[in-house]
C-alpha cells in the first residue's frame, strides 16, 4: 500500500463540532467577489487586471453547498462581501440549509445593509470580523459602526478587528490602535503585510513588534511554515475564489499541485477524505491553524476562531 493510500486509511476528517449549538464539519472560505468600494496601497489583490468578478449564479452556488455532507462554517469575505448583490438573500439561504455564517468586511457599508445581513443570519453567526484599513477609517468610526453589531452579542456572535501590519504602520497599531480595541475587550489581530503571496521582509525591530500584537491573526509567529505535516485542508476545510473555483487552501490555490484544486461551481466540489502531507513551505490559512487541523501544532488561541 503506498503512503498516501496508508494516510486516506488511517486518518479520517476530523469529527463534527459545534459552533452556536449547531453541528458543522468543516470551515470554507468563502472569497465571494474581488470588488471592493477600497483602494488600498498595500492590498494583495491590487495588481489584479480585472476586480469585477462577483458570485452572479446564486443557485449554483447553493446546489454546491447542498451536495456537501453535514452542515459548515461559511467565512465570507472578498474583495468586499457587502459589494455583493443579495447578500442577505443568499445567507438567509445558506442558514436555512443548516450552515453557520462567519463574515470579514470593511465595515463601510450602509446601515441598512449591515441590518439586513444581521436579520438574514438568525442566530447562526458566529464571527463578524470587521477590517480597519487605516487610509480610510480610524478605529473611532469602527468602533461607532459596531453599535449596530453589539446587540448581537448576546446571540454569541463574536466581534474581530484585524489589520495590515505595514511597517510604517506598525509602532502605531501597537501603541495607539491596539489599545482602543483591548479597552473595549474587543479582539484585535494583525495580518502581516505580503509581496507576491509571501510576507515582505520585516526588520528584526518590526517583527518583534509583530509578535508584540501577537503574530498573524494571534497565532505567535509572523510566518508558519508547515511543509510536511498532515493538514486536513482539503477535508475539513477549503477555500473557493470569486471565479468559483475550489481549492485545498489559500497556498494551493497560488502555487498548485497535488490535491490542489477542489473543484468548482460549475463542475461540483469533491473533498479530499482525510488529511494529506503539506507540500507548502508558507502558509497563510490561519483558520486550519487556529482550529486544530494540522498534525503537532496546539493552537494556543483556537478561540480566535481564525
Amino acid at each position: 500500500m503506498g503512503f498516501d493510500r496508508w494516510v486516506q486509511t488511517q486518518n479520517a476528517p476530523l469529527k463534527t463540532w459545534t459552533v452556536l449549538g449547531r453541528p458543522v464539519s468543516g470551515v470554507v472560505s468563502w472569497n465571494i467577489n474581488d470588488t471592493c468600494n477600497y483602494r488600498c496601497s498595500y492590498c494583495t489583490q491590487r495588481k489584479m487586471p480585472d476586480r469585477s468578478h462577483y458570485l452572479k449564479d446564486v443557485n449554483a452556488a447553493l446546489t454546491t453547498f447542498d451536495q456537501l455532507s453535514e452542515h459548515w462554517e461559511i467565512k465570507l469575505s472578498g474583495g468586499e462581501p457587502f459589494q455583493q448583490p443579495g447578500l442577505a438573500d443568499l445567507v438567509e439561504n445558506l442558514v436555512a440549509k443548516g450552515h453557520v455564517i462567519s463574515i470579514q468586511t470593511n465595515l463601510s457599508a450602509p446601515d441598512e445593509r449591515l441590518r439586513d445581513f444581521l436579520r438574514a443570519t438568525r442566530g447562526a453567526l458566529n464571527i463578524f470580523s470587521a477590517s480597519l484599513h487605516l487610509e480610510y477609517a480610524t478605529p473611532e468610526d469602527i468602533l461607532k459602526r459596531f453599535e449596530i453589531i453589539r446587540p448581537y452579542e448576546a446571540q454569541d456572535v463574536k466581534f474581530h478587528v484585524t489589520t495590515v501590519g505595514t511597517p510604517e504602520r506598525l509602532v502605531e497599531l501597537r501603541d495607539r490602535v491596539a489599545p482602543v480595541f483591548r479597552k473595549q475587550g474587543i479582539v484585535f489581530k494583525v495580518q502581516p503585510e505580503k509581496v507576491g503571496g509571501y510576507v515582505r521582509a520585516y526588520t528584526e525591530d518590526e517583527r518583534r513588534i509583530l509578535l508584540d500584537l501577537g503574530g498573524h491573526n494571534l497565532t505567535g509567529e509572523v510566518a508558519h511554515n508547515f511543509q510536511g505535516r498532515l493538514c486536513y485542508a482539503g477535508a475539513n476545510y477549503f477555500v473557493i475564489k470569486s471565479t468559483g473555483e475550489a481549492f485545498r487552501c489559500y497556498p494551493a490555490s497560488r502555487v498548485g499541485g497535488r490535491y490542489a484544486r477542489l473543484g468548482s461551481f460549475a463542475d461540483g466540489i469533491e473533498l479530499l477524505d482525510g488529511p494529506r502531507i503539506c507540500p507548502y513551505s508558507y502558509c497563510n490559512c490561519t483558520v486550519p491553524i487556529q482550529r486544530g487541523m494540522i498534525a503537532g501544532w496546539h493552537p494556543a488561541t483556537a478561540q480566535t476562531g481564525g
